[in-house]
């Protein structure tokens, strides 16, 4: 199990982990689902402690309208439950780009719908990966299906 931590008090815990291979990723994972799991465990899988970094509502709710569904904090706390998490920072800007320079992983890695140039903070990591995307499942999707059922 993983933890919710601010920024600064991650960036010292780091310290602990000299010599392991960091691995970064974020999003805004409102609605948890399969694909967000497959996608935490290939990315846990490339190196030893994974960091996720998490859009805060305000953020969430500049980059989508109309969400979140579910609050930051219980969005963290889903998080930090799964087992390939360990830590869960949220931030407050619209892109990860400063936690990245702050946090300075080994690996970045997003979902397989953004393009490797195209990755925020993919010029300040040396490894970086686009993970495959779990065809036909996605946040939007489950949002849509759920107001069909409703109409």
């Amino acid at each position: 199990m993983g933890y919710v931590i601010a920024r600064e008090a991650l960036i010292s815990r780091l310290a602990e982990h000299k010599g392991s291979r960091i691995v970064f990723t974020n999003g805004c994972f409102d609605i948890l689902h399969v694909g967000h799991v497959r996608y935490l465990k290939e990315a846990k899988a490339l190196g030893d402690i994974l960091i996720v970094g998490l859009n805060s509502d305000e953020s969430v709710a500049r980059l989508k309208p109309g969400r979140p569904v579910n609050n930051q904090d219980q969005r963290a706390e889903i998080l930090a439950a799964l087992e390939m998490v360990d830590y869960v920072t949220i931030f407050y800007e619209n892109t990860p780009y400063e936690l990245i320079k702050l946090l300075k992983p080994d690996v970045l890695v997003k979902g397989g719908d953004w393009k490797i140039a195209d990755i925020i903070g993919a010029d300040l990591v040396a490894e970086v990966h686009s993970l495959p995307f779990t065809p036909g499942i996605s946040t939007t999707g489950i949002i849509q299906k759920i107001r069909q059922l409703k109409d």
